[in-house]
C-alpha cells in the first residue's frame, strides 16, 4: 500500500494538468470531427472561457483550424507527426510490396499491427477495392484478446511476458463470440501455436473475419503480425490465406533477422 500511494503521489506530482486537458481536448475534436469551443466545454466539463484558450492555443500552434461553419477541426499536422513516427519502423518498407501483394491475391484488406503494452497498434495496411471491407485507420487500435493480429503475437510470447500482459486485459466482450477470460485464452493460445496463425471469427466486429501471423524479430520475438481481413461469408470461402500469410510472415521474419530494425 505505502508503495502504491508513493507511485500515486509521483504521478501526480510529476502530471502537468492544463497539458493532460489541452491533450484531451485534441483528441475529443479528432474523435468527433468538428466541436465549437462551447460544444467542447460542455464536452470536456470547463467552462467556456478555458475551452477558448486552450483550442486558440491549439489552433495557434497549428494543431486546429476553424471551418467554415465556425468548428474546430484537426490540421494535417497531426498525420505529419503520426507518419513520422511510423516511418521510424523499418518493417513498414519491408512488408509493403507483399502486402500489395497479399491484397492483389485476395482483394481484401491486409494489416500490419505492432502490440504496445495492451493494445494491438495498426501500423500499416492496404485496402480492399471491395465496397464492403474492414476500416480500421493506420494508428488506430484495439484490444488483443479482440484480434487476430493481437492473438498471433500473444501466442508466441515468452510465458512470463504474456502472463504480465494477460493481467492487465479487461476481456471485455464486444461481441458474443469474444474471448471473455484467461482460461478461454490460454486454450485459444495454444491453438494458436499449433497452426502458426490466429483468427478473428467475429469477435472485434459482427461478420468481420480475420486471419493473422507473426512475424519474429533477431531474437525471436513476436514484434509484428500481419493479416487478412474482410467480411466473414468472403475469407472463410479462401483457404488458401493461411499458407500464404505463413509464407510471406516466414519471409519477413528472417528479413528482420538480418537486419537491426526498431
Amino acid at each position: 500500500m505505502a508503495r502504491e500511494s508513493r507511485f500515486m503521489e509521483e504521478k501526480k506530482y510529476y502530471q502537468i494538468s492544463s497539458l493532460e486537458k489541452g491533450l484531451k481536448i485534441l483528441e475529443a475534436i479528432v474523435e468527433h470531427g468538428e466541436l465549437t469551443v462551447t460544444e467542447t466545454a460542455n464536452l470536456m466539463e470547463i467552462n467556456r472561457a478555458s475551452s477558448h484558450r486552450f483550442i486558440t492555443t491549439l489552433r495557434d500552434l497549428g494543431y486546429v483550424r476553424r471551418n467554415t461553419q465556425g468548428k474546430y477541426e484537426a490540421t494535417f499536422k497531426l498525420l505529419g507527426l503520426g507518419m513520422a513516427q511510423a516511418d521510424k519502423f523499418e518493417i513498414r518498407r519491408l512488408a509493403k510490396p507483399l502486402m500489395r501483394s497479399l491484397a492483389a491475391e485476395f482483394d481484401e484488406t491486409v494489416n500490419l499491427g505492432i502490440l504496445d503494452h495492451d493494445q494491438v497498434v495498426y501500423l500499416d495496411k492496404v485496402e480492399s477495392r471491395e465496397l464492403l471491407r474492414m476500416d480500421s485507420g493506420v494508428g488506430t487500435a484495439s484490444p488483443p484478446h479482440a484480434t487476430a493480429l493481437g492473438k498471433a503475437m500473444l501466442a508466441f510470447l515468452p510465458p512470463k511476458d504474456f502472463a504480465n500482459l494477460a493481467s492487465t486485459l479487461s476481456f471485455e466482450a464486444l461481441t458474443p463470440n469474444t474471448i471473455t477470460n484467461l482460461k478461454k485464452l490460454e486454450k485459444e493460445m495454444a491453438k494458436i501455436r499449433k497452426l502458426g496463425y490466429a483468427i478473428d471469427n467475429e469477435e472485434l466486429a459482427l461478420h468481420l473475419y480475420c486471419i493473422s501471423a507473426p512475424i519474429f524479430d533477431l531474437n525471436g520475438n513476436p514484434r509484428y503480425a500481419l493479416s487478412v481481413s474482410g467480411p466473414a461469408r468472403r475469407i472463410k470461402t479462401l483457404k488458401q490465406i493461411p499458407a500464404k500469410l505463413l509464407e510471406v510472415t516466414r519471409y519477413l521474419s528472417g528479413q528482420l533477422s538480418a537486419k537491426v530494425s526498431f
